[in-house]
């Protein structure tokens, strides 16, 4: 089973989530780390190659950006809840600066 990283603050955003949607994503990061997709996704290309969008609708929409293509650990980039139909830039790029910090590093 591949190990989580938390870039950033994302662990503590993901905290801030309710409780049940903060399960749903823990599920959801189980089912990644164990090499299965999760059950609502959607790849975020223009954030980085192999990045992806968990989307959790429990008590209103909850995202989770995170890429498993690197060999030692799954890197959440960034967690938080979605208000509009779009993805607002701002998340967009944190996550992408997230991404390219991991580069970085591998």
């Amino acid at each position: 089973m591949k190990r989580l990283e938390f870039v950033g603050s994302s662990l503590e955003d993901l905290k801030e989530f309710p409780a049940e949607a903060r399960r749903a994503a823990g599920f959801e990061l189980g089912f990644v780390q164990r090499g299965l997709d999760p059950s609502d996704w959607k790849p975020m290309k223009e954030v980085g190659a192999g990045v992806r969008e968990i989307r959790i609708r429990i008590l209103g929409e909850w995202r989770v950006l995170y890429v498993a293509k690197f060999a030692e650990a799954i890197y959440v980039l960034h967690a938080f809840q979605k208000k509009t139909q779009k993805t607002k830039r701002e998340d967009i790029e944190l996550a992408r600066t997230r991404y390219r910090q991991i580069e970085d590093r591998s």
